[in-house]
Protein backbone atom coordinates (compact mmCIF):
# COMPACT_ATOMS: atom_id res chain seq x y z
CA UNK A 1 0.00 0.00 0.00
CA UNK A 2 1.16 3.42 -0.96
CA UNK A 3 -0.42 5.69 1.56
CA UNK A 4 0.32 5.40 5.45
CA UNK A 5 -2.18 2.93 8.06
CA UNK A 6 -3.51 5.46 9.70
CA UNK A 7 -6.98 5.88 11.05
CA UNK A 8 -9.10 8.20 8.71
CA UNK A 9 -10.99 10.81 9.19
CA UNK A 10 -14.20 10.35 8.02
CA UNK A 11 -17.84 11.74 8.47
CA UNK A 12 -21.44 12.12 6.96
CA UNK A 13 -23.21 15.05 5.84
CA UNK A 14 -26.71 16.31 6.49
CA UNK A 15 -28.46 18.52 3.74
CA UNK A 16 -29.21 21.92 3.66
CA UNK A 17 -32.23 23.31 3.01
CA UNK A 18 -32.93 25.10 -0.40
CA UNK A 19 -33.33 28.60 0.37
CA UNK A 20 -29.82 29.33 2.07
CA UNK A 21 -28.76 32.40 0.72
CA UNK A 22 -25.60 33.33 -0.64
CA UNK A 23 -23.72 34.46 2.86
CA UNK A 24 -24.74 30.82 4.24
CA UNK A 25 -23.58 28.95 0.69
CA UNK A 26 -20.11 31.23 0.90
CA UNK A 27 -20.02 30.18 4.58
CA UNK A 28 -20.52 26.38 3.95
CA UNK A 29 -16.89 26.07 3.24
CA UNK A 30 -15.75 26.86 6.24
CA UNK A 31 -17.98 24.65 8.35
CA UNK A 32 -16.92 22.30 10.68
CA UNK A 33 -18.43 19.10 9.53
CA UNK A 34 -16.21 17.28 6.30
CA UNK A 35 -18.87 17.05 3.95
CA UNK A 36 -21.94 19.72 4.36
CA UNK A 37 -24.07 18.93 1.05
CA UNK A 38 -25.90 22.24 -0.57
CA UNK A 39 -26.29 24.13 -3.28
CA UNK A 40 -23.91 25.88 -5.18
CA UNK A 41 -23.01 29.21 -5.24
CA UNK A 42 -23.06 29.64 -9.50
CA UNK A 43 -26.25 27.47 -9.62
CA UNK A 44 -29.11 27.42 -6.48
CA UNK A 45 -31.55 25.22 -8.67
CA UNK A 46 -28.92 22.36 -8.46
CA UNK A 47 -30.02 19.51 -6.07
CA UNK A 48 -27.67 18.96 -3.52
CA UNK A 49 -26.24 15.54 -2.73
CA UNK A 50 -25.47 13.92 0.27
CA UNK A 51 -21.90 12.37 0.33
CA UNK A 52 -19.34 10.31 3.18
CA UNK A 53 -15.91 11.81 3.08
CA UNK A 54 -13.02 10.02 4.44
CA UNK A 55 -9.86 11.40 4.83
CA UNK A 56 -6.29 9.62 4.56
CA UNK A 57 -3.03 10.85 5.05
CA UNK A 58 -0.64 10.51 1.71
CA UNK A 59 2.98 8.86 2.07
CA UNK A 60 5.48 10.48 3.52
CA UNK A 61 7.91 10.91 0.73
CA UNK A 62 11.52 9.04 2.24
CA UNK A 63 13.31 10.30 -0.27
CA UNK A 64 14.80 13.92 -0.69
CA UNK A 65 13.13 15.97 -3.51
CA UNK A 66 16.09 16.31 -6.66
CA UNK A 67 13.90 19.29 -8.95
CA UNK A 68 13.61 16.41 -11.53
CA UNK A 69 12.01 13.49 -12.57
CA UNK A 70 13.77 10.03 -12.18
CA UNK A 71 13.49 7.45 -14.92
CA UNK A 72 12.89 4.21 -14.82
CA UNK A 73 12.51 1.14 -17.63
CA UNK A 74 9.13 -0.83 -17.42
CA UNK A 75 8.86 -4.43 -18.34
CA UNK A 76 7.34 -3.65 -21.38
CA UNK A 77 8.11 -3.30 -25.02
CA UNK A 78 5.69 -2.64 -28.04
CA UNK A 79 7.17 -3.15 -31.50
CA UNK A 80 7.10 -5.14 -34.11
CA UNK A 81 7.23 -8.96 -35.56
CA UNK A 82 10.75 -8.19 -37.07
CA UNK A 83 11.68 -4.73 -35.45
CA UNK A 84 10.66 -2.92 -38.94
CA UNK A 85 7.91 -0.29 -38.68
CA UNK A 86 5.45 0.06 -41.73
CA UNK A 87 2.84 2.14 -42.65
CA UNK A 88 0.14 2.46 -39.18
CA UNK A 89 2.39 0.12 -37.07
CA UNK A 90 4.36 3.54 -36.38
CA UNK A 91 1.11 4.59 -34.07
CA UNK A 92 2.03 3.13 -31.11
CA UNK A 93 -0.35 1.87 -29.10
CA UNK A 94 -1.62 3.68 -25.36
CA UNK A 95 -1.42 2.85 -21.69
CA UNK A 96 -4.37 3.17 -18.90
CA UNK A 97 -3.73 3.37 -14.91
CA UNK A 98 -6.16 2.48 -12.27
CA UNK A 99 -6.84 0.38 -8.99
CA UNK A 100 -7.63 -2.74 -10.44
CA UNK A 101 -7.87 -4.43 -7.51
CA UNK A 102 -8.61 -2.28 -5.56
CA UNK A 103 -5.55 -2.15 -3.04
CA UNK A 104 -5.06 1.86 -3.28
CA UNK A 105 -2.24 1.58 -5.72
CA UNK A 106 -3.14 2.66 -8.88
CA UNK A 107 -1.94 -0.12 -11.51
CA UNK A 108 -1.18 0.20 -15.45
CA UNK A 109 -2.54 -1.46 -18.48
CA UNK A 110 -0.30 -1.19 -21.52
CA UNK A 111 -1.21 -2.29 -25.87
CA UNK A 112 1.42 -3.80 -27.60
CA UNK A 113 1.57 -4.64 -31.20
CA UNK A 114 3.90 -8.14 -31.40
CA UNK A 115 2.79 -10.12 -28.47
CA UNK A 116 0.53 -10.01 -25.88
CA UNK A 117 -0.78 -7.09 -23.76
CA UNK A 118 0.54 -5.50 -19.99
CA UNK A 119 -0.94 -5.34 -16.56
CA UNK A 120 1.97 -4.21 -14.53
CA UNK A 121 0.29 -5.06 -10.73
CA UNK A 122 1.67 -2.08 -8.31
CA UNK A 123 3.19 -3.67 -5.49
CA UNK A 124 4.21 -0.42 -3.74
CA UNK A 125 7.40 1.48 -4.03
CA UNK A 126 7.28 1.91 -7.41
CA UNK A 127 7.50 -2.39 -7.61
CA UNK A 128 5.57 -3.91 -10.33
CA UNK A 129 4.39 -7.61 -11.14
CA UNK A 130 3.85 -8.75 -14.59
CA UNK A 131 1.08 -10.12 -15.99
CA UNK A 132 0.32 -10.85 -19.79
CA UNK A 133 -2.79 -11.45 -21.02
CA UNK A 134 -4.63 -11.23 -24.85
CA UNK A 135 -2.70 -11.34 -27.89
CA UNK A 136 -1.91 -7.96 -28.57
CA UNK A 137 -2.63 -6.09 -31.71
CA UNK A 138 -3.37 -3.31 -29.35
CA UNK A 139 -4.36 0.77 -30.28
CA UNK A 140 -6.39 2.03 -27.51
CA UNK A 141 -6.46 0.90 -23.45
CA UNK A 142 -9.34 1.96 -21.44
CA UNK A 143 -9.42 1.37 -17.50
CA UNK A 144 -13.38 1.28 -16.95
CA UNK A 145 -16.21 0.12 -14.73
CA UNK A 146 -18.76 -0.92 -17.75
CA UNK A 147 -20.84 -3.42 -16.12
CA UNK A 148 -21.26 -0.98 -12.68
CA UNK A 149 -20.16 -4.06 -10.39
CA UNK A 150 -17.53 -1.82 -8.86
CA UNK A 151 -14.23 -3.45 -10.48
CA UNK A 152 -12.49 -1.33 -12.84
CA UNK A 153 -12.45 -3.22 -16.34
CA UNK A 154 -10.19 -2.91 -19.22
CA UNK A 155 -11.32 -2.08 -22.65
CA UNK A 156 -8.81 -2.38 -26.02
CA UNK A 157 -9.60 -1.26 -29.37
CA UNK A 158 -7.65 -3.76 -31.93
CA UNK A 159 -5.87 -3.50 -35.25
CA UNK A 160 -8.72 -5.18 -36.71
CA UNK A 161 -11.45 -2.50 -35.04
CA UNK A 162 -12.58 -5.05 -32.68
CA UNK A 163 -13.46 -3.75 -29.00
CA UNK A 164 -12.61 -5.95 -26.91
CA UNK A 165 -13.81 -6.30 -23.57
CA UNK A 166 -11.75 -7.93 -20.70
CA UNK A 167 -14.07 -8.00 -17.33
CA UNK A 168 -12.53 -7.76 -13.79
CA UNK A 169 -14.16 -11.28 -11.96
CA UNK A 170 -13.11 -9.68 -8.21
CA UNK A 171 -10.82 -10.86 -5.80
CA UNK A 172 -12.15 -14.72 -5.31
CA UNK A 173 -11.93 -15.45 -9.43
CA UNK A 174 -10.35 -19.05 -9.60
CA UNK A 175 -7.96 -18.04 -11.92
CA UNK A 176 -6.64 -14.78 -13.60
CA UNK A 177 -8.59 -11.89 -12.37
CA UNK A 178 -9.73 -10.34 -15.91
CA UNK A 179 -11.49 -12.57 -18.25
CA UNK A 180 -12.63 -11.76 -21.83
CA UNK A 181 -16.41 -11.09 -22.32
CA UNK A 182 -18.61 -9.62 -24.80
CA UNK A 183 -19.81 -5.95 -25.56
CA UNK A 184 -23.13 -7.07 -26.74
CA UNK A 185 -24.28 -4.72 -29.76
CA UNK A 186 -20.87 -3.16 -30.18
CA UNK A 187 -20.24 -4.27 -33.60
CA UNK A 188 -18.70 -1.43 -35.61
CA UNK A 189 -14.83 -0.98 -36.09
CA UNK A 190 -12.83 1.47 -33.87
CA UNK A 191 -9.58 3.11 -33.08
CA UNK A 192 -10.58 5.45 -30.51
CA UNK A 193 -13.11 5.30 -27.52
CA UNK A 194 -14.15 7.20 -24.60
CA UNK A 195 -17.09 6.33 -21.39
CA UNK A 196 -19.53 8.67 -19.97
CA UNK A 197 -23.27 8.69 -19.14
CA UNK A 198 -24.17 10.21 -21.79
CA UNK A 199 -27.78 9.61 -21.61
CA UNK A 200 -28.01 10.34 -17.94
CA UNK A 201 -29.43 6.77 -17.00
CA UNK A 202 -27.03 6.29 -14.81
CA UNK A 203 -24.36 3.54 -16.40
CA UNK A 204 -21.62 4.44 -18.47
CA UNK A 205 -22.09 4.63 -22.56
CA UNK A 206 -19.33 4.38 -25.15
CA UNK A 207 -18.13 6.65 -28.14
CA UNK A 208 -16.20 4.83 -30.77
CA UNK A 209 -13.97 5.94 -33.98
CA UNK A 210 -12.52 4.48 -36.50
CA UNK A 211 -9.04 4.84 -38.69
CA UNK A 212 -10.23 3.75 -41.98
CA UNK A 213 -7.08 4.25 -43.54
CA UNK A 214 -5.44 1.62 -41.07
CA UNK A 215 -8.42 -0.46 -41.39
CA UNK A 216 -8.08 -0.70 -44.81
CA UNK A 217 -4.23 -1.28 -45.01
CA UNK A 218 -5.09 -3.87 -42.46
CA UNK A 219 -8.21 -5.59 -43.88
CA UNK A 220 -8.12 -4.25 -47.15
CA UNK A 221 -11.87 -5.52 -49.30
CA UNK A 222 -13.39 -6.95 -46.24
CA UNK A 223 -13.22 -3.58 -43.93
CA UNK A 224 -15.10 -2.24 -47.26
CA UNK A 225 -17.39 -5.02 -47.86
CA UNK A 226 -18.47 -4.86 -43.65
CA UNK A 227 -19.94 -1.40 -44.47
CA UNK A 228 -16.98 0.89 -43.37
CA UNK A 229 -16.01 2.44 -40.18
CA UNK A 230 -17.22 6.22 -38.65
CA UNK A 231 -18.30 7.66 -35.51
CA UNK A 232 -20.77 5.49 -33.29
CA UNK A 233 -22.88 6.39 -30.15
CA UNK A 234 -23.39 2.77 -28.15
CA UNK A 235 -25.84 3.82 -25.40
CA UNK A 236 -26.01 1.04 -22.64
CA UNK A 237 -29.12 -0.18 -20.91
CA UNK A 238 -29.26 -3.40 -19.17
CA UNK A 239 -26.36 -4.50 -20.26
CA UNK A 240 -26.93 -4.18 -24.09
CA UNK A 241 -25.76 -1.06 -26.06
CA UNK A 242 -27.93 0.14 -28.95
CA UNK A 243 -25.63 1.93 -31.97
CA UNK A 244 -26.38 5.26 -32.84
CA UNK A 245 -24.24 6.17 -36.26
CA UNK A 246 -23.37 10.33 -36.30
CA UNK A 247 -20.74 9.81 -39.44
CA UNK A 248 -19.95 7.20 -42.39
CA UNK A 249 -16.03 7.34 -42.28
CA UNK A 250 -13.34 8.94 -39.74
CA UNK A 251 -9.59 8.79 -39.40
CA UNK A 252 -9.99 9.11 -35.84
CA UNK A 253 -7.14 9.05 -33.57
CA UNK A 254 -8.90 10.43 -30.56
CA UNK A 255 -12.39 10.82 -29.11
CA UNK A 256 -12.59 13.21 -26.33
CA UNK A 257 -16.14 13.96 -23.97
CA UNK A 258 -15.95 17.31 -23.15
CA UNK A 259 -18.59 19.95 -22.51
CA UNK A 260 -17.79 22.36 -25.45
CA UNK A 261 -21.17 24.20 -25.88
CA UNK A 262 -21.44 25.40 -22.82
CA UNK A 263 -24.96 24.12 -21.45
CA UNK A 264 -23.11 21.39 -19.03
CA UNK A 265 -23.63 18.43 -20.98
CA UNK A 266 -20.50 16.38 -22.33
CA UNK A 267 -20.23 16.88 -26.17
CA UNK A 268 -18.19 14.44 -28.09
CA UNK A 269 -14.97 15.56 -29.95
CA UNK A 270 -13.43 13.53 -32.88
CA UNK A 271 -9.64 14.64 -34.12
CA UNK A 272 -8.88 13.02 -37.45
CA UNK A 273 -5.92 12.65 -39.17
CA UNK A 274 -5.11 13.07 -43.26
CA UNK A 275 -6.36 16.35 -43.57
CA UNK A 276 -10.09 15.57 -42.34
CA UNK A 277 -11.68 17.64 -40.53
CA UNK A 278 -12.21 17.41 -37.13
CA UNK A 279 -15.37 17.03 -35.78
CA UNK A 280 -18.05 17.73 -33.09
CA UNK A 281 -21.57 16.57 -31.65
CA UNK A 282 -23.54 18.69 -28.78
CA UNK A 283 -26.62 16.33 -26.98
CA UNK A 284 -29.68 17.28 -26.77
CA UNK A 285 -31.60 18.14 -23.31
CA UNK A 286 -34.91 16.98 -25.14
CA UNK A 287 -33.02 13.06 -26.59
CA UNK A 288 -30.40 12.61 -24.73
CA UNK A 289 -30.05 9.50 -25.98
CA UNK A 290 -30.19 10.28 -30.12
CA UNK A 291 -30.48 13.69 -30.38
CA UNK A 292 -27.06 14.46 -31.21
CA UNK A 293 -26.39 17.69 -33.66
CA UNK A 294 -22.99 18.99 -35.45
CA UNK A 295 -21.21 22.09 -34.07
CA UNK A 296 -17.80 24.18 -35.07
CA UNK A 297 -16.52 25.31 -31.39
CA UNK A 298 -13.66 26.59 -32.83
CA UNK A 299 -12.34 28.93 -35.75
CA UNK A 300 -9.40 26.80 -35.94
CA UNK A 301 -8.42 23.33 -35.29
CA UNK A 302 -4.95 21.05 -36.09
CA UNK A 303 -4.32 19.84 -39.34
CA UNK A 304 -3.67 16.07 -38.08
CA UNK A 305 -4.66 16.08 -34.71
CA UNK A 306 -3.09 13.16 -32.89
CA UNK A 307 -4.21 13.41 -29.37
CA UNK A 308 -6.75 15.76 -26.58
CA UNK A 309 -6.60 16.92 -24.02
CA UNK A 310 -8.97 19.36 -21.24
CA UNK A 311 -7.73 21.48 -18.81
CA UNK A 312 -7.94 24.92 -16.87
CA UNK A 313 -4.53 25.82 -17.50
CA UNK A 314 -5.21 29.50 -16.52
CA UNK A 315 -7.77 29.01 -13.38
CA UNK A 316 -10.50 30.46 -14.22
CA UNK A 317 -13.34 28.08 -14.25
CA UNK A 318 -13.00 26.77 -17.41
CA UNK A 319 -11.86 24.23 -19.28
CA UNK A 320 -9.12 24.74 -22.52
CA UNK A 321 -8.54 22.67 -25.12
CA UNK A 322 -5.27 21.08 -25.92
CA UNK A 323 -4.43 19.18 -29.34
CA UNK A 324 -1.19 17.70 -30.28
CA UNK A 325 -0.30 17.39 -34.35
CA UNK A 326 3.15 17.81 -36.51
CA UNK A 327 5.18 20.65 -36.66
CA UNK A 328 9.10 21.09 -36.42
CA UNK A 329 10.37 22.26 -33.30
CA UNK A 330 12.98 24.35 -34.68
CA UNK A 331 14.16 25.73 -38.09
CA UNK A 332 17.27 24.44 -38.37
CA UNK A 333 19.31 23.02 -41.32
CA UNK A 334 19.61 19.50 -39.54
CA UNK A 335 15.70 19.62 -38.47
CA UNK A 336 14.26 20.78 -41.94
CA UNK A 337 16.43 18.06 -43.44
CA UNK A 338 15.25 15.55 -41.49
CA UNK A 339 11.50 16.56 -41.96
CA UNK A 340 12.14 17.31 -46.07
CA UNK A 341 9.51 14.46 -47.23
CA UNK A 342 6.69 15.29 -44.99
CA UNK A 343 6.66 18.61 -45.49
CA UNK A 344 6.76 17.90 -49.24
CA UNK A 345 4.07 15.57 -48.95
CA UNK A 346 1.68 17.58 -46.51
CA UNK A 347 2.60 21.30 -46.73
CA UNK A 348 2.63 21.27 -50.70
CA UNK A 349 -1.08 21.79 -51.38
CA UNK A 350 -1.97 23.26 -48.15
CA UNK A 351 -3.91 26.91 -48.56
CA UNK A 352 -2.94 29.76 -46.42
CA UNK A 353 -6.18 30.07 -45.51
CA UNK A 354 -7.12 26.66 -44.28
CA UNK A 355 -9.54 27.08 -40.98
CA UNK A 356 -6.88 23.70 -40.41
CA UNK A 357 -3.40 24.17 -39.22
CA UNK A 358 -0.40 22.41 -39.15
CA UNK A 359 0.57 22.55 -35.58
CA UNK A 360 -0.87 21.94 -31.99
CA UNK A 361 -3.38 24.04 -31.05
CA UNK A 362 -4.38 25.65 -27.49
CA UNK A 363 -8.59 26.79 -27.58
CA UNK A 364 -8.87 28.87 -24.48
CA UNK A 365 -12.47 29.01 -23.38
CA UNK A 366 -13.65 32.52 -22.54
CA UNK A 367 -17.02 32.17 -21.82
CA UNK A 368 -19.75 29.14 -22.08
CA UNK A 369 -19.19 27.78 -25.48
CA UNK A 370 -16.43 30.38 -26.78
CA UNK A 371 -12.76 29.81 -27.32
CA UNK A 372 -9.74 31.62 -28.70
CA UNK A 373 -6.78 30.15 -30.08
CA UNK A 374 -3.79 30.46 -27.72
CA UNK A 375 -1.43 28.22 -29.45
CA UNK A 376 0.87 30.91 -30.78
CA UNK A 377 0.84 33.29 -27.76
CA UNK A 378 1.67 30.28 -25.30
CA UNK A 379 4.37 29.20 -27.62
CA UNK A 380 3.25 25.21 -28.07
CA UNK A 381 2.66 25.56 -31.32
CA UNK A 382 5.64 23.31 -32.71
CA UNK A 383 6.99 20.57 -30.43
CA UNK A 384 7.87 18.05 -33.16
CA UNK A 385 6.12 14.83 -34.47
CA UNK A 386 3.75 14.80 -31.52
CA UNK A 387 1.39 12.03 -29.90
CA UNK A 388 -0.05 12.10 -26.98
CA UNK A 389 -0.29 15.69 -25.09
CA UNK A 390 -1.88 15.90 -21.41
CA UNK A 391 -1.95 18.68 -18.86
CA UNK A 392 -0.71 17.89 -15.17
CA UNK A 393 0.13 20.09 -12.37
CA UNK A 394 3.72 18.09 -11.92
CA UNK A 395 5.29 20.93 -9.83
CA UNK A 396 2.27 21.36 -7.25
CA UNK A 397 2.01 24.82 -7.75
CA UNK A 398 -1.44 24.93 -8.41
CA UNK A 399 -1.33 25.50 -12.40
CA UNK A 400 -1.78 22.98 -14.86
CA UNK A 401 1.72 22.26 -16.82
CA UNK A 402 1.82 20.10 -20.23
CA UNK A 403 4.07 17.15 -21.26
CA UNK A 404 3.85 15.93 -25.11
CA UNK A 405 5.77 12.73 -26.19
CA UNK A 406 7.21 12.89 -29.88
CA UNK A 407 9.16 11.22 -32.25
CA UNK A 408 8.02 8.92 -35.75
CA UNK A 409 9.51 5.67 -37.34
CA UNK A 410 8.25 4.57 -40.43
CA UNK A 411 10.10 2.37 -43.47
CA UNK A 412 8.88 4.54 -46.46
CA UNK A 413 8.70 8.11 -45.00
CA UNK A 414 11.51 8.12 -43.32
CA UNK A 415 14.11 6.12 -45.47
CA UNK A 416 16.55 8.47 -45.39
CA UNK A 417 16.81 8.38 -41.89
CA UNK A 418 18.93 5.77 -39.47
CA UNK A 419 16.95 2.97 -38.56
CA UNK A 420 14.07 4.74 -40.54
CA UNK A 421 13.62 6.69 -37.45
CA UNK A 422 13.20 10.47 -37.21
CA UNK A 423 14.01 10.88 -33.23
CA UNK A 424 12.74 14.10 -31.42
CA UNK A 425 12.74 14.33 -27.70
CA UNK A 426 9.95 15.14 -25.46
CA UNK A 427 8.86 17.99 -24.03
CA UNK A 428 7.62 19.88 -20.85
CA UNK A 429 6.30 23.22 -20.70
CA UNK A 430 5.85 24.92 -16.95
CA UNK A 431 2.83 27.22 -16.19
CA UNK A 432 4.24 29.87 -15.05
CA UNK A 433 0.89 31.35 -13.90
CA UNK A 434 0.85 34.45 -15.51
CA UNK A 435 -0.29 32.65 -19.54
CA UNK A 436 2.78 31.49 -20.62
CA UNK A 437 4.34 27.89 -21.03
CA UNK A 438 7.60 27.94 -20.37
CA UNK A 439 10.05 24.89 -21.67
CA UNK A 440 11.73 23.24 -19.23
CA UNK A 441 14.57 21.15 -19.96
CA UNK A 442 15.89 20.53 -16.10
CA UNK A 443 13.53 17.72 -15.51
CA UNK A 444 14.82 14.84 -17.21
CA UNK A 445 11.84 14.52 -19.33
CA UNK A 446 13.15 15.08 -22.41
CA UNK A 447 13.28 10.76 -23.74
CA UNK A 448 14.04 10.00 -27.29
CA UNK A 449 12.44 7.21 -27.50
CA UNK A 450 9.63 7.37 -29.54
CA UNK A 451 6.70 7.93 -27.21
CA UNK A 452 2.63 7.53 -27.89
CA UNK A 453 0.11 6.31 -25.35
CA UNK A 454 0.97 8.52 -22.42
CA UNK A 455 -0.71 8.52 -19.10
CA UNK A 456 0.09 10.89 -15.64
CA UNK A 457 -0.97 9.39 -12.20
CA UNK A 458 0.60 9.02 -8.55
CA UNK A 459 2.20 5.58 -8.83
CA UNK A 460 3.96 5.87 -5.26
CA UNK A 461 1.02 7.73 -3.47
CA UNK A 462 3.21 10.77 -2.53
CA UNK A 463 0.77 13.21 -3.98
CA UNK A 464 3.10 14.15 -6.99
CA UNK A 465 2.24 13.35 -10.21
CA UNK A 466 4.35 10.24 -11.97
CA UNK A 467 4.09 9.65 -15.35
CA UNK A 468 3.94 6.25 -17.73
CA UNK A 469 5.04 6.48 -21.61
CA UNK A 470 4.37 3.56 -23.64
CA UNK A 471 7.32 3.76 -26.54
CA UNK A 472 7.66 2.66 -29.66
CA UNK A 473 10.62 -0.26 -30.37
CA UNK A 474 11.79 0.51 -26.64
CA UNK A 475 11.00 -0.11 -23.11
CA UNK A 476 8.00 1.78 -21.54
CA UNK A 477 9.31 4.30 -18.95
CA UNK A 478 7.90 5.73 -16.15
CA UNK A 479 9.44 9.02 -14.49
CA UNK A 480 9.15 9.17 -11.03
CA UNK A 481 8.24 12.88 -9.67
CA UNK A 482 11.10 13.86 -7.50
CA UNK A 483 10.18 18.00 -8.18
CA UNK A 484 10.53 20.29 -5.05
CA UNK A 485 7.22 21.56 -4.77
CA UNK A 486 3.72 21.92 -3.13
CA UNK A 487 1.71 19.75 -1.78
CA UNK A 488 -0.80 17.02 -3.39
CA UNK A 489 -4.47 16.56 -2.82
CA UNK A 490 -5.98 13.46 -4.42
CA UNK A 491 -9.88 13.18 -4.88
CA UNK A 492 -11.74 9.98 -5.60
CA UNK A 493 -15.68 10.02 -6.26
CA UNK A 494 -17.74 6.80 -5.62
CA UNK A 495 -21.73 6.74 -6.33
CA UNK A 496 -23.48 4.01 -5.03
CA UNK A 497 -26.87 2.83 -6.28
CA UNK A 498 -25.94 3.50 -10.17
CA UNK A 499 -23.84 1.85 -12.60
CA UNK A 500 -21.27 5.20 -13.01
CA UNK A 501 -19.66 3.64 -10.28
CA UNK A 502 -16.49 6.24 -10.34
CA UNK A 503 -18.91 9.17 -11.38
CA UNK A 504 -17.23 9.62 -14.98
CA UNK A 505 -18.16 12.89 -15.88
CA UNK A 506 -18.49 14.95 -12.35
CA UNK A 507 -16.10 17.78 -11.89
CA UNK A 508 -14.71 18.75 -9.26
CA UNK A 509 -13.45 22.55 -8.32
CA UNK A 510 -10.82 22.93 -5.01
CA UNK A 511 -10.95 26.80 -3.65
CA UNK A 512 -7.97 28.15 -2.03
CA UNK A 513 -6.87 31.88 -1.81
CA UNK A 514 -5.11 31.75 -5.13
CA UNK A 515 -8.14 31.10 -6.96
CA UNK A 516 -9.72 27.91 -8.03
CA UNK A 517 -8.44 24.74 -10.11
CA UNK A 518 -11.09 22.38 -12.25
CA UNK A 519 -10.50 18.70 -12.60
CA UNK A 520 -12.94 16.74 -14.36
CA UNK A 521 -13.97 12.71 -14.31
CA UNK A 522 -12.84 11.23 -17.24
CA UNK A 523 -12.21 8.03 -18.82
CA UNK A 524 -9.79 8.52 -21.94
CA UNK A 525 -7.29 11.56 -22.82
CA UNK A 526 -4.04 12.53 -24.58
CA UNK A 527 -3.59 9.59 -27.70
CA UNK A 528 -5.15 6.34 -26.65
CA UNK A 529 -4.60 6.27 -23.43
CA UNK A 530 -6.61 6.01 -20.62
CA UNK A 531 -6.84 7.62 -17.11
CA UNK A 532 -7.82 6.63 -13.73
CA UNK A 533 -10.63 8.58 -12.22
CA UNK A 534 -8.57 9.83 -9.05
CA UNK A 535 -7.88 13.56 -9.67
CA UNK A 536 -4.60 15.59 -8.55
CA UNK A 537 -4.73 18.88 -7.50
CA UNK A 538 -1.63 20.76 -6.91
CA UNK A 539 -1.23 23.18 -4.05
CA UNK A 540 1.53 25.53 -3.38
CA UNK A 541 3.39 25.60 -0.27
CA UNK A 542 1.55 28.77 1.24
CA UNK A 543 -1.64 28.52 -0.75
CA UNK A 544 -4.44 28.17 1.86
CA UNK A 545 -7.59 26.00 1.05
CA UNK A 546 -11.33 26.74 1.36
CA UNK A 547 -13.16 23.47 -0.04
CA UNK A 548 -13.80 21.37 -2.99
CA UNK A 549 -17.27 21.94 -4.52
CA UNK A 550 -18.48 18.91 -6.54
CA UNK A 551 -20.90 18.48 -9.56
CA UNK A 552 -22.19 14.83 -10.16
CA UNK A 553 -22.58 13.61 -13.57
CA UNK A 554 -26.25 14.78 -12.92
CA UNK A 555 -26.29 18.32 -11.88
CA UNK A 556 -26.76 17.56 -7.85
CA UNK A 557 -23.52 19.39 -6.56
CA UNK A 558 -21.85 18.48 -2.96
CA UNK A 559 -19.40 20.76 -0.57
CA UNK A 560 -16.70 19.38 0.97
CA UNK A 561 -14.67 21.26 3.56
CA UNK A 562 -11.85 20.45 6.01
CA UNK A 563 -9.83 19.05 3.83
CA UNK A 564 -5.84 19.33 3.46
CA UNK A 565 -2.83 19.59 1.57
CA UNK A 566 -1.27 15.51 1.93
CA UNK A 567 -4.43 13.99 2.13
CA UNK A 568 -6.63 11.51 -0.02
CA UNK A 569 -10.10 12.33 -0.18
CA UNK A 570 -12.43 9.42 -0.80
CA UNK A 571 -16.13 11.32 -0.98
CA UNK A 572 -18.95 8.72 -2.07
CA UNK A 573 -22.48 9.64 -2.90
CA UNK A 574 -25.26 7.99 -0.99
CA UNK A 575 -28.24 9.12 -1.98
CA UNK A 576 -28.58 7.02 -5.01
Amino acid sequence: MARQSQTPTQSKTHLLGRTALTGLLAAALFLSACGQAVSPTDDLAAPPAPVTVTRLPLAMDSAACTDTFLPKDLDHITTTADGVIRAFESNGAGVAAGDLDDDGDLDLVLGSHAGPDTILWNEGGLGFRKESFGPGLTRSVAVVDVDGDGGLDIVLTRHSGAVNLWRNLGPDAAGPRFAPAFLSGVGSPAYAQDWADLDLDGDLDLVTASYDAALLNDLGNSFLMGGGGGVHVHTQAAGLFRTLSLAQSAQALVVNLVDVSGDGRLDILVGNDFAVPDMAWAGSLDKPADGWRPITPFAHTSYSTMSFDAGDVDNNGQLDLFATDMKPPDQSVETLSAWLPVVQELWSNHANDDPQRMENTLQLQTGPGRFDYGGYTRRIDATGWSWSGKFGDLDNDGFLDLYIVNGMAEERIFAHLPDHELVEANKAFRNDGDGAFLPVDTWGLGSLRSGRGMVMADLDGDGDLDIVVNNLRAPAQLFENRLCGGAGIEVDLRQSGTGNTHAIGAAVTLHTDRGEQLRAVRVASGYLSGDSSRLHFGVAKDAVISGLTIRWPDGAVSVVDGVAAGEMVTIVRGDR
